[in-house]
């Protein structure tokens, strides 16, 4: 049952398997009462949750947490949402709503005691999908009542390692094919499930995208790895399926970057040509 004063701020299909979490006297984000799926969630939801989840949220971060189960109960495990909460600087006045998308996929969104929701990183915790730029500040924690790797691919990975490992990241529009095209740096951090889009991005070019699940492509020098549009958020935050495979096939790691140059047929962007910049 969602919380009354919450309900006209939910965005999205409601009519979705759904819970919320807010603590009870004597609880804490860390207790393990907090780390369980209330079992009508896991019923509404056969097959999804197997053996990880993931959670996105409205600025574009997303987390991986494994589960267990213990005899009828699923938990996700301590260790993933204990960074989860840290990272979200979760607190006694906050409320979180939790939304199955597909499969593993959750959409999350956190909100104040009087109904606020947070829409932007806390302080010190960087959005994945800002450009990047080492003297960038960190975003402020913003509320708001309107409730984001093989032989050739291997030795490529090796090869560009050894030559382009100091590339300038200050100077990203160097590594575009066409400079007037959409573009924007990614850098990667634990959750690469998908690639989401900025929205100072989808603003500043005007960017539309293709409907829930639509092909689109990854295109690196010799190679393009199919993927596919995701629409979350009721369609305030799109992003890209596949990226996950991606990173696997040319072994990235925490802190690798690159320039992600969009590609548009007609008004929809239906590529990504990703640029190595610079990896760990």
């Amino acid at each position: 049952m969602l919380p009354r004063n919450f309900t006209d701020k939910i965005q999205g299909n409601v009519s979705k398997p759904c819970f919320w979490k807010s603590l009870s006297p004597g609880q804490n984000w860390k207790s393990k009462s907090m780390r369980s799926f209330p079992e009508e969630f896991v019923k509404s939801t056969p097959g999804a949750f197997e053996h990880r989840v993931v959670f996105s949220v409205r600025w574009g971060n997303s987390w991986q947490l494994w589960l267990e189960r213990e005899e009828k109960d699923l938990f996700m495990i301590e260790e993933d949402w204990d960074e989860f909460v840290d990272d979200n600087h979760l607190g006694p006045n906050d409320n979180v709503f939790f939304r199955h998308d597909d499969k593993m996929f959750l959409e999350v969104q956190i909100f104040k005691n009087d109904g606020n929701e947070i829409i932007d990183a806390p302080p010190e915790v960087e959005p994945e999908t800002e450009p990047f730029h080492p003297t960038t500040p960190k975003n402020s924690h913003k509320e708001t009542t309107t409730a984001s790797a093989s032989a050739s691919a291997s030795e490529f990975s090796d090869n560009w390692r050894e030559t382009h490992g100091c590339a300038d990241i200050k100077n990203p529009e160097l590594y575009l094919l066409n400079p007037k095209k959409p573009y924007f740096v990614k850098t990667l951090t634990k959750g690469n499930d998908v690639l989401y889009v900025p929205k100072t991005v989808i603003k500043k070019y005007g960017l539309k995208f293709g409907p829930h699940l639509s092909p689109m492509h990854y295109l690196l020098p010799g190679d393009k790895i199919n993927g596919s549009t995701k629409i979350y958020g009721g369609g305030s935050a799109p992003c890209f399926n596949g990226w996950v495979d991606l990173c696997r096939k040319y072994n990235l790691k925490t802190g690798d970057s690159m320039v992600c140059e969009l590609e548009r047929s007609g008004e929809l962007v239906t590529a990504v040509r990703v640029h190595f910049i610079n990896k760990t």
